[in-house]
């Protein structure tokens, strides 16, 4: 079974958010959502609440994925949380998976110095910025760069966590996955 962490903050994009969890979920993912507020239940960026089952700092282990979502103030706030931060650097350093989609990929490895030998996507917005942090800035939906997955917003949610699955299980599982979700 894979172990996966995605944080949630204020401000996070719910669709990406949830996405990712549900389809890492139908896969057979052991999925962990930690809010990195102080408090485990957040307000998403268009209003709806999630909860998260930890706090970031009591939920620390070795993780497979780690998958940020986007979305603002949200992706700042991950930015800004010292323990996902430690998490995602460990994650890199170890060469395990790590997915950001949307505004996380700029805002929250980028602003950290964590892409400039990366080839990375982001939400239309961002690239700009995204061009100064990364090796590379690509206009793919998704885009595979060795353990680094990026996407580039609400409308790819679906095919970034389809991937995500195809790194942890394979593509016949994503493909099971897919078919199941009437995605393909």
């Amino acid at each position: 079974m894979a172990n996966v962490l995605v944080p949630i903050a204020d401000g996070s994009e719910e669709i990406e958010a949830v996405t990712i969890i549900d389809v890492l979920v139908r896969a057979g993912a052991e999925v962990t959502v930690a809010s990195v507020m102080e408090h485990s239940q957040i307000i998403a960026s268009r209003g709806v609440k999630l909860d998260g089952n930890c706090l970031i700092g009591s939920c620390g282990r070795d993780w497979d994925l780690i998958a940020l979502p986007g979305g603002l103030p949200g992706a700042d706030h991950l930015a800004q949380s010292g323990p996902l931060m430690e998490l995602v650097r460990q994650q890199l350093a170890e060469q395990r998976l790590l997915a950001a989609i949307c505004a996380a990929p700029a805002v929250v490895l980028g602003r950290h110095g964590l892409l400039a030998d990366r080839v990375a996507t982001c939400y239309p917005g961002f690239q700009e910025e995204l061009a100064s942090q990364a090796r590379a800035v690509s206009v793919e939906r998704v885009v595979e760069d060795e353990n680094l997955i990026t996407s580039q917003g609400p409308g790819t949610a679906m095919e970034f966590s389809l991937a995500l699955v195809t790194r942890l299980f394979g593509s016949e599982k994503a493909a099971a996955v897919a078919d199941g979700l009437l995605s393909r």
